[in-house]
């Protein structure tokens, strides 16, 4: 369970009376686990993965922007929520991306999907569209870089959603100062003193950030 500042038996009964992830989930998170190894938290989990389809449905984006999508399971839970849009996902690792694209095949999502593979602030800057919706959850210290990028892009009433803000709960203990929980603070910071937009960060697995462009 990520949401370490919430009680094991509160956590669990979050994730019991949630709807389940299907088996092509499933499949995808145990052949993370196994090939990523201690790299395997860096997926979301299933209560997110949910999150992030509903989040999707609603909005209804055109063009939805995920920056870092690792071995694939939130770009397609984010996929299987569009009606008529696309998907563009950032990362640099093509080892990982190769079984995001095998799931994505599975699932029928493909065709929605566009992969660049490299630096994803390169990949921002070249954007020139619109974006509706966007997830980050890729290098903490470029999470102000990411965040401006995808603002500048971001049309009026357009959603950010960004991953890992309450870092297991570092952020509100003073007696962790190092360089990562530093920098979500400060990114934390960021966020709420920026006049173009109204947030609020949701104490979902790792701290789930939601941001509206005013």
């Amino acid at each position: 369970m990520k949401a370490s500042y919430l009680s094991p038996a509160v956590g669990q009964y979050i994730m019991a009376h949630a709807t389940p992830a299907d088996d092509l989930l499933d499949e995808l998170a145990a052949e993370t686990r196994e090939v990523t190894g201690a790299h395997a938290g860096m997926q979301i989990t299933p209560d997110q993965g949910r999150f992030l389809t509903m989040i999707t449905q609603l909005v209804r984006p055109a063009l939805a922007v995920e920056v870092g999508t690792f071995t694939g399971y939130s770009s397609l839970c984010i996929a299987r929520g569009l009606s008529g849009g696309r998907l563009r996902c950032f990362d640099v690792s093509e080892e990982w991306t190769s079984i995001a694209k095998r799931y994505w095949e599975k699932a029928g999502v493909s065709s929605r999907i566009t992969l660049t593979i490299g630096p994803a602030a390169d990949a921002l800057r070249a954007l020139d569209e619109e974006i509706d919706l966007a997830f980050i959850d890729a290098d903490k210290a470029q999470y102000p870089t990411y965040y401006e990028l995808v603002m500048d892009r971001l049309r009026h009433g357009g959603l950010i959603m960004v991953d890992n803000t309450l870092w297991s709960g570092y952020v509100a203990d003073p007696s962790y100062e190092d360089a990562t929980t530093r920098g979500i603070r400060e990114f934390n910071d960021l966020v709420k003193n920026d006049p173009r937009v109204t947030s609020v960060i949701l104490p979902m697995a790792d701290g789930l950030t939601m941001i509206r462009k005013n």
